[in-house]
């Protein structure tokens, strides 16, 4: 019998629990540990994987024997020091969820990490494997004759409670452009092929959170958004986010236009969230609307059911893993979302809070935060 692939779990709340369910989809693999300091969520992840031993400490679960890999899904603002802790200790291939790092402070102590780490990164960009985004990024260029003008829309539901209230403050999670919108930024770079070079935001707390208090303290993150991105080669990026939308039959909606057609990719939001009454979830589409002969051609880019029980994100979670485990397994060279590409998306996001902080566009360059290697010429 083939020697299955042994993950230690660092974090184990709401993100670490969709990465349990669809890491047990896949042959070959086994939790062998996990560290969840919450007696609750510790609890919930353990009926998940009752084989894996429960640990007190990063540490702990590093002591490990026989690990093969790692998957950091803890609260965005301890990423980098657990990563720096697993590089003093067992340097192991790294699944690491987004953001990657929150403070712009942290850019020295990154990149002192990738320059020493001995094994792979790989960041958790989950929208890059939603069906009907993959079908759309692998079309989308050659539908649009060059894409000139890229929007992504996500209308959906709040920030939904997590242990102790953390995604409710900018502190903790970026703010809500870094800790919500990397996704979009990372998409944004991966369609245009391009690096950005100026971000233009307007954003608000219109709607969310405004009675909610921890401790004392008001929750401080935007629910609402525009952004828009200039990249190098000309092309340009919109961003609208609204997070007090979720009675919109789709959640992401991201469209391409070029000098040939205009292309769209209509994704649903998490099936758990569909009324009952409404019937059968809506199926992701992708639409290619030419410019001449006009006569758009709709397809259904249906996600098995499996899949979409297993998780929040339309089985992405599940053929990201996939491709992870090619890489631990040496059938992959490299990671396929980079440490670089998860920079990048933070960057991205921390100029979009600081236009609307600062009410003025942004220049990535003044910024200083684009690894060095990324910026754009």
């Amino acid at each position: 019998m083939t020697t299955p692939t042994n993950y230690g779990i660092i974090g184990c709340g709401m993100m670490g629990q969709e990465h349990l369910r669809n890491i047990a989809l896949l042959p070959g693999t086994r939790v062998a540990a996990i560290f969840e300091p919450d007696a609750e969520m510790a609890m919930q992840a353990q009926a998940l994987a009752p084989e894996a031993r429960l640990c007190d400490s990063v540490a702990d679960l590093m002591a490990t024997e026989g690990l093969d890999c790692l998957l950091i899904a803890s609260p965005n603002f301890r990423h980098l020091e657990q990563m720096e802790e697993i590089a003093r200790t067992r340097p192991l291939p790294v699944l690491v969820e987004k953001p990657l790092f929150t403070d712009p402070a942290e850019t020295a102590r990154l990149a002192a990490f990738r320059d020493s780490y001995p094994a792979p990164v790989w960041v958790a960009m989950e929208y890059r494997y939603m069906p009907p985004i993959a079908a759309f990024l692998k079309e989308a260029q050659a539908a649009t004759g060059g894409i000139k003008m890229l929007t992504i829309r996500e209308h959906r539901f709040p920030f939904l409670h997590k242990v102790g209230g953390w995604n409710r403050f900018n502190r903790f999670t970026g703010g809500t452009f870094v800790e919500k919108c990397c996704h979009f930024f990372d998409l944004m770079r991966l369609t245009l092929g391009d690096e950005p070079v100026r971000v233009m935001a307007s954003g608000s707390q219109a709607v969310n959170h405004q009675d909610e208090n921890y401790e004392g303290v008001a929750p401080d993150v935007l629910d609402n958004g525009y952004v828009i991105v200039d990249f190098a080669r000309g092309g340009r990026a919109l961003l609208e986010l609204c997070m007090f939308a979720e009675g919109a039959r789709y959640q992401e909606e991201v469209t391409a236009v070029g000098p040939r057609a205009r292309i769209d990719a209509l994704v649903p939001g998490p099936g758990r969230f569909w009324p009952e009454h409404l019937g059968e979830p809506p199926v992701p589409q992708l639409i290619i609307s030419p410019r001449e002969p006009k006569g758009p051609e709709i397809r259904e880019i249906p996600v098995d059911p499996a899949l979409l029980e297993a998780g929040d994100h339309n089985g992405s979670t599940f053929y990201q893993h996939a491709r992870f485990l090619e890489l631990v397994r040496g059938q992959r060279a490299r990671a396929e979302v980079t440490l670089e590409d998860g920079w990048a998306a933070v960057a991205m996001g921390i100029a979009a809070q600081m236009s609307i902080r600062e009410g003025r566009a942004v220049s990535m360059e003044e910024t200083g935060l684009m690894p060095a290697r990324l910026r754009a010429a």
